[in-house]
Order: structure tokens, then C-alpha cells, then sequence
């Protein structure tokens, strides 16, 4: 009874090692994938490719995370946020760690092996991306940057599934599958997600600024607000020249303003003298209900074009 007992607390802490307990940030992650595979594909893309980057997008996020844990379960201890995570507790050791990461990017791969050849290159190409990303808040003033190239492969991913599809392109002709629409929608994502994680950073200010590590809530100081407006005026932007550029239908207007009228909302709230510290987690996932409200608008956008 009580070594049943401890494989289920072991597998419970697999569990949020890998973060399935909190599925947002799994959430946020998948949410580009989808714009990009249903833009691409105008609405109708195929149901199992669908399947496959959501799954994809829920193993490869929760590798991130176990990455991520394993780079800082020295640093974890220290923050408040994340003092109870698993490899900080030391309630799993290393060497599981190390074993659930591995397990979690080979199913990674696996899915991507139903992919082409442009999109699976760019899926190896994400890979040193994801796991540079728990270091670079040691040498880099805005790690948070380096987040954002990394959610910024889910769309060239998803993107390249379908503009790729069934073709023998090779991984070197990756012009011939991504245009301008592609790289708008890249870099709506990019700098939506400097936004949005950045209001995340902005709870662990105090405790970064004492262990010494880098965060884009740091660099910017007290203009970090404006910074987030910066990046959800670029986000909002990069949009409407991409609903314009594909020529989507009113609907995907519609979810337009309520994204820009939510980023203008949060830009607000982090203007007050007084916030709750648990004000910027709640403001991360709002930015999930906006995705996909904006997903919501460019399928319909595109089937009634």
C-alpha cells in the first residue's frame, strides 16, 4: 500500500513537472500553432494535421518546462512562484527529470515525423532554441525575447504543414512556403508573446533583482508598462495588416477590436499605483481568451471571404 502510495506521488509530480496541472500556459503555446495552420489552410485544414500540432503543441510546451526546471532548480528555491515545483523541492530528482525531458521531446519528434520535410527541419531548428531559453536569463537583459522567437516556430511550424503539404520540398526551398502573410503572423506572435510574458515577469521583480538573473520587467523598469503597450501596439498592427493582406471577412474584425479593447485594458490596469500581485497572472491568461477569440475570428474571417 504505501509503495502504491508513492508511484502515484511520483506520477503526480510528473505530472506537474510537466505543468498538465495548469494547462494555460500549454494553452498559450498551441494557440499560434492554430493561427497559423488555420490561416494557411483558410479556415478548413485537415482534422488529423490539427490533431497533430494540438498534441504536438501540449509535449513540446511540457518539455520546455521540465528544461526550464531542471536549468533552474538551484534558482527555483529562492522564488516564491516556484519554490514548490518538483526539481526545487527536490521531491523528484535529476536523473527523473532528465529522463522526462527526453521522453517528452522524442514524442515531440514522433508527431513531427507526420509533418514534411520544411516543417520538420523548422521543428529541429525549435529544439536548441526551447532549451537555450532557462539560460539566457542569465546573460541576456531580455530573456524574454528569446521566449518569444521560440513560440514564434509554432507558427512557421503549423504554417509550413499546409503551404508544404504534400510536396517534396526540401528544408532548404523554406521561401517557397512561407510569404508575407507567414511573417506577419510571426511577428504578431512574437511580440505578443514579449507581452504577455512580460506581465508575467513583472510578479517575480523583486526576487530576480535579489538572485541576479535578467527579465524584461527588469530592464524596463519603470516604463515597463509602456513596453507592453509597445508590444501589444505592434501585436494589434502586425494583425491588421495580415487581416488585410489574406483579405479576411468582417468577423475577424469583430475579434480584432475586442483583442486590442482587452491589451488596452490590461495596458491600464498596470498603470495603477496599487496592484495585486495576483493581477499579472490573471492578465496572462486573459491573453489566452483573446488567442483564441482572434483564432475564433480568422476561421470564420477566412470561410467567409
Amino acid at each position: 500500500m504505501v509503495q502504491q502510495s508513492q508511484q502515484q506521488s511520483t506520477w503526480q509530480a510528473i505530472i506537474r513537472l510537466l505543468r498538465w496541472d495548469r494547462p494555460t500556459g500549454r494553452l498559450i503555446l498551441m494557440i499560434p500553432a492554430l493561427w497559423g495552420v488555420f490561416l494557411a489552410a483558410r479556415g478548413m485544414p485537415p482534422l488529423p494535421l490539427v490533431t497533430i500540432i494540438i498534441i504536438g503543441s501540449f509535449v513540446t510546451s511540457a518539455a520546455g518546462c521540465v528544461v526550464n526546471d531542471l536549468w533552474d532548480r538551484d534558482i527555483d528555491p529562492q522564488v516564491e512562484r516556484t519554490r514548490t515545483r518538483p526539481l526545487a523541492s527536490r521531491e523528484l530528482s535529476v536523473q527523473v527529470g532528465i529522463v522526462v525531458a527526453i521522453a517528452a521531446f522524442v514524442c515531440a519528434a514522433g508527431l513531427a515525423f507526420y509533418l514534411n520535410g520544411v516543417s520538420f527541419f523548422l521543428s529541429a531548428l525549435a529544439v536548441p532554441v526551447i532549451i537555450v531559453y532557462p539560460l539566457a536569463k542569465r546573460f541576456f537583459p531580455i530573456p524574454q525575447f528569446v521566449l518569444s522567437i521560440a513560440w514564434g516556430f509554432a507558427v512557421l511550424i503549423s504554417w509550413t504543414a499546409i503551404t508544404c503539404h504534400n510536396t517534396e520540398q526540401s528544408p532548404w526551398n523554406l521561401a517557397n512556403c512561407i510569404g508575407t502573410e507567414a511573417w506577419l503572423l510571426w511577428g504578431a506572435t512574437v511580440l505578443w508573446t514579449l507581452g504577455f510574458d512580460t506581465i508575467y515577469a513583472m510578479a517575480d521583480r523583486e526576487d530576480d533583482r535579489r538572485i541576479g538573473v535578467h527579465s524584461s520587467a527588469l530592464f524596463f523598469g519603470k516604463y515597463t508598462p509602456e513596453a507592453v503597450a509597445v508590444f501589444f501596439t505592434g501585436t494589434a498592427t502586425a494583425f491588421a495588416l495580415l487581416g488585410l493582406q489574406t483579405q479576411l471577412a468582417f468577423t475577424f474584425w469583430l475579434t480584432w477590436i475586442v483583442a486590442v479593447c482587452g491589451w488596452a485594458w490590461q495596458y491600464y490596469r498596470l498603470r495603477q499605483p496599487e496592484i495585486e500581485p495576483t493581477l499579472y497572472g490573471q492578465m496572462f491568461r486573459e491573453n489566452v481568451g483573446l488567442g483564441f477569440i482572434l483564432l475564433a475570428g480568422m476561421i470564420s474571417g477566412s470561410l467567409l471571404s
